[in-house]
């Protein structure tokens, strides 16, 4: 029987959002005009978007033992998330991330990874029924990276269709790369991964060849407005991205991987999955929030 499954191997941040008039200063107290309490993370944020396009989402993480875990863990049965692979530590918060939004839109940002730091090479190994029994794997860079690395070789090893999406921007090994069936790098990740200029077409197309020879079996180049290019040894296709008024661009790349992954879990051709990811990505953006603003399959 042919594996559609989606499993996401990934990070869970709970965001308390505050708005402001302006930042304080050092000892300073302000009033806040707003609070707001969301579920994000890019596994999280990849998990719900590809559910609400219709996959079977499988998701393997970490939370704590607290209030932010069984907010996170209600989150997930809403969405009808397959969370038997998500583990739950006792010495350790959820991740959290505090966030201040003044007047101008800037923000500043604390990130506590918590219990995010657990999803090691062994809650990989761990969850290894889970990974080997999906058809394909979401990963991203939020957690160690000994985890992704071994979820990618489990995955790899099974059969699957490996995507990563290198955010945060950080340099990988090739070892990594050549377990991955698509790398989707923005343009700061792809000239974070390569060390080269993508200023221009020529140079972003220059820099996604390098990653092929480095070991990845392809490269989706993501453009923002500008859709995507998809990039393999027979292949140089550019897939032109939705005109909409943005709002918010929050998790618009995790909205992205997850369309993807999720035209692909349906038996979509490559460029087909793509133009779904484009929309799915497009709609995200013009709502505030992160998952709030994800679309359901209805929408596209």
């Amino acid at each position: 029987m042919e594996r559609r499954d989606i499993c996401v191997f990934g990070s869970l941040n709970v965001d308390l959002t505050v708005k402001m008039a302006r930042f304080h200063a050092p000892g300073e107290t302000v009033t806040g005009e707003s609070f707001n309490v969301y579920t994000g993370g890019k596994g999280g944020n990849q998990a719900v978007a590809a559910a609400r396009l219709g996959a079977g989402v499988k998701l393997v993480a970490c939370l704590g033992e607290d209030a932010n875990g069984e907010l996170y863990a209600s989150a997930l049965a809403r969405e009808g998330i397959d969370a038997s692979g998500v583990q739950r530590h006792a010495d350790v918060s959820s991740g959290v991330a505090v966030i201040e939004v003044d007047a101008r839109g800037e923000n500043r940002i604390v990130v506590v990874p918590g219990a995010n730091g657990r999803l090691d090479a062994a809650a990989a190994d761990a969850a290894k029924s889970i990974i080997a029994g999906c058809g394909f794997l979401l990963l991203q860079l939020e957690t160690p990276l000994d985890g992704v690395i071994e979820a990618a070789r489990i995955a790899h090893g099974a059969g699957a269709v490996v995507i990563l999406d290198p955010a945060p921007a950080r340099p990988l090994p090739d070892e990594l790369l050549a377990l991955c069936d698509y790398v989707t790098p923005n343009e700061t990740e792809l000239a974070t991964l390569t060390g080269l200029s993508v200023s221009s077409d020529e140079e972003a197309l220059a820099a996604c060849r390098v990653l092929l020879a480095r070991g990845a079996k392809a490269v989706v180049h993501k453009r923002g407005a500008r859709g995507a290019l998809w990039v393999d040894e027979a292949h140089v296709v550019p897939v032109a991205g939705r005109r909409v008024k943005a709002v918010d661009t929050t998790a618009a790349g995790d909205t992205f991987n997850a369309g993807f992954a999720a035209g692909l879990a349906e038996g979509m051709a490559v460029e087909a999955a793509l133009d779904l990811a484009n929309a799915a990505a497009a709609i995200s953006t013009t709502a505030p929030g992160a998952q709030t603003a994800m679309p359901r399959r209805g929408a596209l």
